[in-house]
């Protein structure tokens, strides 16, 4: 698998909060999880534990193969969120818990809803909505979880 698979748009323009309604779908979002994807997000995240990129270490402590890291799973959560939401969105809150690993040669699809609008406008002219995010493997869920994130109210930015 190549890496440069992750690539994918992004939307220019924000979306409003007048755009958005409980129960809309996030595009499926589908990552593959490559070995260099695993070991260079770990990397620039600056955590060197080795079972994020040394097989031989991360088997002695008992896992199959090295494992992402929960600092990459929330990078590629926010990024899921902000593709969709746009670039002038803002992330106030990302709660994740994890749970099956995400270990290389399989694919993260992550998958959301909009779960809660908050029609109330803030001094900046920001509405919040919630989205609830999940990530699946082969394993089954790797990440579960809510994004909440700022819109601008009155039309895309």
């Amino acid at each position: 698998m190549s890496d440069a698979i992750i690539a994918r748009t992004f939307r220019p323009t924000t979306r409003s909060l007048e755009e958005v309604a409980v129960g809309d779908e996030l595009p499926t979002f589908e990552v593959p999880l490559t070995r260099t994807l695993i070991i260079a997000t770990a990397l620039a995240s600056r955590d060197y534990q080795d079972v994020h990129h040394d097989p031989v270490l991360a088997d002695e402590r008992g896992s199959k193969d090295i494992f992402m890291n929960i600092l990459s799973t929330n990078g590629l959560v926010g990024r899921y969120v902000t593709d969709w939401a746009g670039p002038g969105a803002v992330l106030t809150d990302v709660n994740i818990r994890l749970g099956a690993p995400n270990y290389p040669e399989d694919t993260m699809t992550l998958t959301g809803s909009v779960i809660a609008r908050e029609d109330l406008v803030d001094a900046g002219g920001r509405g919040a909505v919630e989205v609830g995010i999940r990530g699946a493997n082969s394993l089954g869920d790797h990440v579960t979880g809510t994004v909440r994130l700022l819109l601008p109210a009155g039309g895309a930015r």
